[in-house]
């Protein structure tokens, strides 16, 4: 699975650095920062992340008035409120937190937060993910690129195939380890079914279909560049 992109949102430079630290040891995560509400409203103005962990206290507005500026913007990836022991989660899930962790907390608890809720929101219909220049919404099996929004519409078996090269992040997965995850091992295709259905998306997602940059061939299969 692709690194998972989380916005850490904390004035406290120590406890961002701290997060950062322990969550770039595990190379399942990817981080980014930002010490308040508005800087963390014009990070998310330039790139999608997988879930934001949300201080309640922060230096120019509360992170409840952020959570709902969050939403209001359009952000629909799940976001964990860091709480404090007075604080109320009630209020915290009411301004639009999927979660709420009180302070202070175990990592092995917050890792199991984030994981449980990147998985949630990947089969929910409101699932976005980011591959190169494009957004991909496998639930409306659509991919929407450029600045025009332009709506690229994909068959179920084109969506299955992009997902599943997703989830293998930067690994090379084979043709027939593909065959068996999207049609099923006892369906009897061949691999050149699966090589028809590339040869169509990349028809439609590559801006060179004959030297492609998105779906490439590797030795024994094919691989995703997000």
């Amino acid at each position: 699975m692709p690194g998972m992109k989380v916005l850490i949102v904390d004035d406290d430079a120590a406890m961002r650095a701290s997060l950062e630290e322990q969550l770039q040891l595990d190379e399942e995560f990817t981080t980014h920062v930002a010490g308040t509400g508005g800087e963390a409203l014009e990070k998310v103005k330039g790139g999608y992340f997988d879930i934001i962990l949300l201080d309640v206290r922060l230096p120019d507005m509360t992170g409840l008035d952020a959570c709902r500026l969050l939403r209001r913007n359009g952000v629909s990836s799940p976001i964990i409120m860091l709480t404090c022991a007075d604080c109320d989660t009630v209020l915290g899930l009411d301004a639009g937190a999927n979660d709420c962790v009180t302070k202070p907390f175990r990592l092995g608890v917050l890792l199991a937060r984030l994981r449980a809720h990147r998985s949630q929101h990947e089969n929910s219909s409101g699932a976005v993910f980011v591959i190169g220049l494009y957004k991909f919404m496998p639930s409306q099996k659509i991919l929407i690129g450029d600045s025009r929004n332009k709506k690229i519409r994909l068959t179920e078996k084109e969506t299955s195939i992009l997902q599943y090269l997703y989830g293998a992040g930067d690994k090379i997965v084979s043709r027939e380890t593909l065959l068996g995850e999207v049609w099923g091992y006892n369906a009897g295709v061949t691999t050149h079914t699966l090589e028809t259905h590339v040869y169509r998306l990349r028809q439609k997602i590559e801006s060179d279909p004959s030297k492609a940059r998105i779906i490439v061939t590797e030795p024994g299969g094919y691989r995703l560049i997000t």
